[in-house]
Order: C-alpha cells, then structure tokens, then sequence
C-alpha cells in the first residue's frame, strides 16, 4: 500500500458524503460517504443491487446525486457528465460496456479519449498498451464481431490510454487467464505507488485480499463496514456482504458422471462468420449423464462460436457432429434442439439472453414458451407465463420490484439469476451455459452453482463454459481448454492445477494429454 495517503496533511483524492440517489421504487444509495486516499487501492462490495453501479455512475458524472457532496482533492466539485469526469482525471471501466457495435476498436476508443485526432497515432498508441497489460486487440475490427471479453479490454485500455487519477474497475479480471490476472495486478500496484487511486469492483474476494489496501461495503444502498481485506477471509467479506452464512459448497468427485452420454460433440468444424472470427476446428467431446463438464479458455478463442454450433444458432456441416441423448442434431435449429432437451445459456446477458425492453414474463416466454407449455393454439396463455416468471424470480431470489419489470432496468447479476433460472427451470436434459456467475455477487454465485450441481445430480448433463477457474475446479468433474478454436483433450478435474490450466489458456500447447488426433493442442501456432 503507498504510504501518501496515511498522511494526515494529504487530502483524499475522492471523499463522498451523504450520497443518495432514488429511482421509482427503488433507494439505490442511502447516504453514502466513501473516502479514496492518493494511491490507495480501494476495494467496493456488495451484492447484486446493493448500489454499487449507481455509486461509481455517479463519480463518473452518468447519474446525478439527489442529495451528498463530492470532494476531489479535498475541494467540492459538481461532476456534470463523463467529460467532466475525465476532466479531473477520473477513468471508468464499465461492467456494462459503452461499446458502439457498429464502429471499430479504434473508433471507441477515439470516442472515449478526449482531444483524439491523430488516428494513426492513437492506433499505435492502442497496440502498444493493449500488449503492454497482456489485453491484446486489434484496432480495426468491428465491436459487434468481438466477444464480451474482448469488449471489456477495450474499457480497460481506453482509461489506460488517459493516465487517470483515479479509476474505477467494475470486474476486469473475467476475461483473463490467473497469469494474466497477475500482470494485470502488477500494473496496477505500480499506478499506485505512482499516486493514482483505484476504485477496484469485484467479487472475486481472493482478489479482493491479494490487491486491495482497503474495502467499503454496501448493503441494500448503505454502508454497513469498512474493512482491511487482507486481515478478513473471503467467507467473512461475502457474510458482511449478504449478512447471512455462505454456504460453501465442495469440489466434485471426479467418479462422478458415469451415466449415459447425452452430449456428444464429433468432428465439429465450422469457420466463423465473421472476417476475424475463430474457426472451430476438430471439436469432439462428450458430456455423460450426472456430468458437468467444463471449458476454459481466455476470451475470444471460439467460445462463442462453440455454444452458437451448440445451441442451433449455427448449422454443422453435418447431422452427427452433435448427438443430443443419441439423436442426431447438427442440422437442427434451436427450437428442435430445445425441444430435444437442450437449453443454453449465453454469455451476453443483455440482448443475446435477455430483450432489455421486454418484461421479465416476455423474456421468460421467449425460450420457455415450448417446454413450460405457454403457448396453446398460438396464442400466449398470459397467466401461466406470469407465474413461470414469478417462480424464477422467486426459486432464484432475483431482486425486481415484479415480473412486469423491463430486462434492462434489472442490475448485471440479478438478470443472470433469471436467465439462468429460466434454463434450468425447463429441466433440461443437457444443458450448456456460458459464464454462468459473470458480475454476481457471492450469494447469488453459490445459488447458482447449487443450481447446476442439483440439475446435474437428477440426470442432467451439464456444460459450464467459463473463464473463472476457480468455479470450474469446483463445479466440474472433466474439463478442457479452447485455445484459437482447438480444444485439448479433457482432463480429471481432481488432478488438474490452475497454473497448467492457465498456461494452456494462455497458449502453452502440448499439455494435459493433449494430441493431435483428438482435438488436441500440440500443433497449433
């Protein structure tokens, strides 16, 4: 931790009183006050909707306090807008991304820079740092063709490019290998010690204890304690969190899973759509009854790709090289997979799983409307799909203030909770799902993993895509890792190490038995 802001002479770089915000039906924040030093890295937690998204928009000038005060360096300021904001030194990285799809990488960061003009110049400048953080991306591609990992390295090198004062971090670390996690922690360090302050958001409480000097915590719109991370375990953070026990839950067996494949995946090679897609290339795998079977990967190396040939969005080149309980469905769209047991889960909440502007009984209605029967003769019966809303609202604790509630007004973790209480509430025979605790809270976290591992445990195979490492060595009882389209062979997950893991994610080929007759990663550059 720097030692400038122990100095009682120093002013805090950030220090909020009082602040509070109120939306219909709703106090997000409840007289907040929050003091950042220089140099400080500053932890802020909470669970979904405890206000912490509402705070950090209103530091950032995207939202407007009803009441409180905001000090920079000791000195009241009225932060208008994002310029404004960017003005004092303030960088944001959004957990939501304020990402234009049509325009390129290099657009949106010349969007978020102020005084960009030299594009030549900036592209250089966006290679260079981009490398530099171990968060590569190239300038000129178009946002709509990227993955939501590689959207968030934009954030996150965009308020790099600014030197900040001050930044702010709503979950960087997801799309990211443990070594890279490292380096990104390295960085970091070192804008501290430099004098620049850091708002860090996450809940991945080992981080939390690894980087952060301090952590406020939010309940229900107030603060409820302050803490030293490092003097608290992740379990006594995630309680002041929640203000309940945390159940934890224990690594699987690896004997698990030995019933009957219902997922088998031969085969598969499918070129991307997109001019800088990934080409799935020699996919095989097979997920077993009882069996949740895991893929790790850094963003951007074919899991979108992979989930769209899974769930019927993407056409196989032929029938066999997706079996679904033995029947034949590489040809078939979404709907008949569905109705052959499978439902997905995608990674993109928020327009992928989720219309923002239908209610949470249209998005319910949207996949479930064939296998929870709420449609008869072409016509919605209105009330059944009201009370399948409901029971996912209520079974997965998700906090609305009802199920007429439109998508987007929902925080990130509590529309995961419904996405992913809608898929499992159909009782799939298989299902797959995608970064299923992506920005949730602890509670919310272990919800949905007692979820899985209770699905699976009827008889159900499970396929958990993630970039969270720790979930997987939890959840799974096989796993495997996508590296440029290629997956390697599985490995028990017992015997499996973060550190191999992660070096195959990061590219080191040739590991975990990997070959090049099933998929494997040896050969590939």
């Amino acid at each position: 931790m720097s030692e400038v802001g122990t100095a009682v002479s120093v002013p805090s770089r950030l220090e909020l009183r009082g602040i509070t915000k109120r939306f219909p039906g709703v106090l997000a924040n409840d007289a907040v006050s929050v003091k950042v030093q220089p140099g400080e890295i500053h932890a802020l937690l909470g669970e979904n909707g405890a206000g912490k998204s509402t705070l950090v928009k209103i530091i950032y000038g995207v939202l407007h306090a009803d009441e409180g005060e905001i000090f920079w360096d000791g000195k009241p300021v009225h932060i208008a807008d994002p310029h404004a904001a960017r003005a004092l030194g303030i960088g944001m990285v959004f957990q939501h991304f304020s990402l234009f799809e049509s325009m390129t990488v290099l657009e949106n960061v010349a969007l978020g820079v102020d005084g960009a003009t030299d594009m030549k110049a900036l592209s250089a400048r966006v290679r260079e740092v981009s490398h530099a953080y171990g968060l590569p991306l190239e300038p000129s591609r178009a946002v709509h063709t990227l993955s939501v990992g590689e959207r968030q390295r934009i954030e996150i090198v965009r308020c790099l490019l600014q030197s900040p004062r001050l930044l702010i971090m709503d979950e960087p670390t997801s799309v990211l290998t443990p070594q890279e996690v490292e380096k990104l922690f390295e960085t970091l360090r070192q804008l501290a010690a430099e004098g620049c302050s850091i708002l860090y958001i996450s809940h991945k409480l080992h981080e939390i204890k690894a980087l952060c000097d301090r952590a406020t915590i939010l309940r229900g719109g107030k603060v409820v304690a302050e803490c030293d991370p490092k003097l608290e375990t992740a379990k006594s953070m995630a309680q002041l969190m929640i203000g309940a026990e945390i159940r934890t839950l224990a690594r699987r067996e690896a004997g698990a899973g030995t019933g009957k494949p219902r997922l088998v995946v031969e085969g598969l090679d499918l070129p991307s759509e997109e001019p800088h897609g990934v080409d799935l290339k020699r996919i095989g795998f097979e997920v077993r009854a009882g069996e949740i079977f895991g893929i790790a990967g850094v963003a951007g190396n074919g899991q979108n790709e992979l989930l769209m040939a899974l769930s019927g969005e993407r056409i196989a080149p032929h029938d066999n090289a997706v079996l679904i309980d033995g029947r034949p469905a590489g040809r078939l769209d979404a709907a008949k997979r569905r109705a052959l047991g499978l439902c997905c889960v995608p990674e993109e909440r928020n327009g992928h799983a989720a219309v923002p502007e239908m209610s949470l009984v249209e998005n319910g209605v949207l996949s479930g409307h064939e296998r929870m029967g709420l449609v008869a003769g072409g016509i919605l019966r209105l009330q059944k799909a009201r009370d399948f809303a409901a029971r996912i609202v209520r079974e997965f604790d998700v906090r609305t203030p009802g199920v007429d509630t439109l998508a987007r007004s929902l925080s990130g973790g509590n529309l995961q909770k419904f996405v992913v209480g809608r898929e499992i509430l159909q009782n799939p025979g298989v299902l797959v799902v995608s970064q299923p605790t992506w920005g949730v809270d602890a509670g919310a976290a272990a919800a949905i993993h007692q979820a899985l591992l209770t699905l699976a445990g009827n008889g159900a195979a499970v396929l958990v895509i993630s970039q969270d490492l720790d979930e997987l060595l939890m959840l799974t009882n096989r796993l495997a890792v996508i590296n440029v389209g290629v997956l390697s062979d599985p490995l028990p997950t017992a015997s499996a190490s973060v550190e191999e893991i992660g070096l195959l994610m990061g590219g080191l080929h040739g590991m975990g038995g990997a070959d090049t007759n099933h998929g494997g990663l040896a050969h590939v550059a």
